[in-house]
């Protein structure tokens, strides 16, 4: 996000507190160069190529913790989509390394032509490694998985401007309108048949199972990957459910505490189980507790979104997502040693909250590398010290997580799970986003780029008819180019990594004033070229 976001924020809301001092050894360039290096070196080329499935498409998604592939390979839509997001992202950020591109394009097909079910519509969750459907435990369908895949072939359009990528994006955004929204109550229901019916929870369904709930983890997710989509397609559908899912994220998951509710009924009426015994509580918590990591990534998510719909002076959201941060830290803070905890439960007759798992999951501490940092930008005054906890958290993952020769985070911090250090180092529900995208944005704030791109130059329009089409030379920009954003009468309309652009299927050449504005990867616009009539 743009600077210029913060320093708005901070002027709308007042701090108290003093700000400390960073500790000598850590300084935000120190910082900068360790996780640069560490991103290249101990995450990206640890697991690409070497994930790329040359043999059936795809990514392999198990390794051991020595990076050496292990078992049957079986696929995960969530998995594989993740690999398309991180590599394109890679490849934007690294063009001259060529497998990243070569891997989000293969990744793209393997979506497109194996775990998009041409009959029915939607991604299949879980299947063999040529892609043959299975069970695995999973719904045939699923919103968080689909959220994901979403997630991926937006960030791919992002990266090569292949606009078969923007056209299943946008079927795919409305296949979940047709099967997967609800009209009434909103959101979006997570399990589905393969058809796309949502499946109801019964009589018969486990108590423990999660069948039919409406939850917080594909709200936060659809949040996410309908940010991506609209960063790349501004339409108007689907920014009212990017609204949507943020006030409902906002206004309904998040209790007034400053946690999130995990799991609701469709009616969106929480799953709690205060009332019951302890042993009940402890044996059903998959359902019910405190997820440190999830508030900590929902605040980030919550203000990136609102960001992106250009909500001004956006006060409720901001003071909702630090809410969160404050809560998480407070509550779920490892004082001694930094890091925070996996889970806790507010028990009706304890006081305050109980620690239940006191266990540090890899996702949760690059969630909370990213938020920390986004934090202390917006509120370097402010009494918890967000800078200070950065440094201290960003030590932590590197003692504790960061497997210095061979490669990647462990999955849990191995000063509470020694056992993680000869553990699988990739499976089906760990790869490389949450890490890649908390180095990316962390390195973006520890050196921000304050310099917009050149001017687009020789905006023109050539051709007639269904040959029609904007054309421009080559913008120039001193860190990254991503492209360029269009614009109809002032308003954004579309975005391409290339240098020229013509609706897609279905579309209307747009009436009106044409501009074009180059932005680079940490979004900052040049100035406008407009369309000479």
């Amino acid at each position: 996000m743009k600077n210029i976001f913060y320093t708005t924020i901070i002027s709308l809301l007042i701090c108290g507190g003093t700000h400390a001092q960073s500790p000598v050894a850590n300084t935000r360039k120190q910082v900068y160069g360790e996780m640069k290096r560490s991103m290249v070196d101990e995450l990206l080329k640890p697991w690409y190529p070497a994930a790329i499935d040359t043999t059936y498409g795809g990514f392999l998604s198990t390794f051991t913790f020595e990076f050496k592939p292990q078992g049957a390979q079986d696929k995960m839509i969530v998995t594989q989509a993740r690999h398309v997001w991180s590599n394109a992202r890679a490849a934007e950020l690294y063009s001259s390394v060529k497998y990243y591109s070569m891997g989000a394009a293969q990744g793209f097909q393997f979506l497109k032509n194996v775990l998009w079910d041409k009959q029915y519509g939607g991604f299949y969750t879980y299947t063999d490694r040529q892609g043959k459907p299975k069970s695995g435990g999973f719904a045939p369908k699923e919103a968080y998985g689909n959220s994901f895949a979403l997630y991926a072939i937006a960030a791919y359009y992002h990266q090569s401007g292949d606009t078969s990528a923007l056209n299943l994006a946008i079927k795919q955004f409305l296949w979940l309108e047709q099967h997967s929204h609800d009209p009434v109550y909103k959101g979006y229901y997570q399990h589905m048949q393969l058809d796309g019916t949502p499946i109801k929870r019964t009589a018969a369904t486990p108590s423990r199972a999660e069948t039919g709930y409406k939850d917080q983890n594909t709200s936060i997710h659809l949040l996410e990957a309908f940010t991506e989509l609209y960063r790349v397609w501004p339409d108007k559908l689907l920014k009212e459910r990017l609204q949507e899912m943020l006030f409902l994220i906002r206004d309904k998951i998040v209790t007034p505490k400053g946690n999130l509710t995990l799991f609701f009924q469709p009616d969106w009426t929480p799953v709690n189980h205060r009332d019951s015994s302890e042993t009940y509580i402890l044996s059903h918590r998959g359902l019910d507790h405190v997820s440190f990591g999830h508030d900590v990534e929902t605040a980030y998510l919550m203000l990136e979104a609102s960001h992106l719909l250009g909500l001004k002076n956006d006060v409720t959201t901001h003071t909702v997502a630090k809410r969160m941060l404050d809560h998480a830290l407070k509550n779920g803070w490892d004082n001694a040693t930094g890091g925070f905890y996996d889970e806790g439960y507010y028990f009706k007759d304890k006081a305050g909250i109980t620690i239940i798992a006191e266990t540090k999951n890899w996702w949760a501490q690059a969630e909370g590398l990213n938020t920390l940092l986004m934090f202390d930008d917006m509120y370097p005054k402010d009494s918890l010290q967000y800078g200070q906890k950065f440094y201290k958290l960003w030590n932590y993952v590197q003692t504790n997580l960061i497997d210095h020769e061979h490669g990647d985070w462990y999955q849990g911090g191995i000063d509470k799970q020694p056992n993680y250090k000869p553990a699988l180092k990739g499976q089906i529900w760990k790869g490389t986003y949450h890490v890649l995208r908390a180095f990316i944005n962390c390195t973006n704030r520890l050196q921000p780029d304050h310099t917009a791109p050149s001017i687009p130059q020789k905006f023109t329009a050539t051709g007639k008819g269904i040959h029609k089409q904007l054309a421009w030379k080559v913008a120039h920009d001193n860190a990254g180019l991503a492209g360029y954003n269009i614009y109809c009468n002032g308003q954004r309309m579309a975005f391409t990594p290339l240098t020229h652009w013509q609706p897609i299927a279905g579309q209307a050449w747009p009436k009106g004033k044409l501009s074009i504005k180059a932005v680079d990867l940490e979004e900052n616009e040049s100035k406008a070229a407009s369309l000479k009539n």
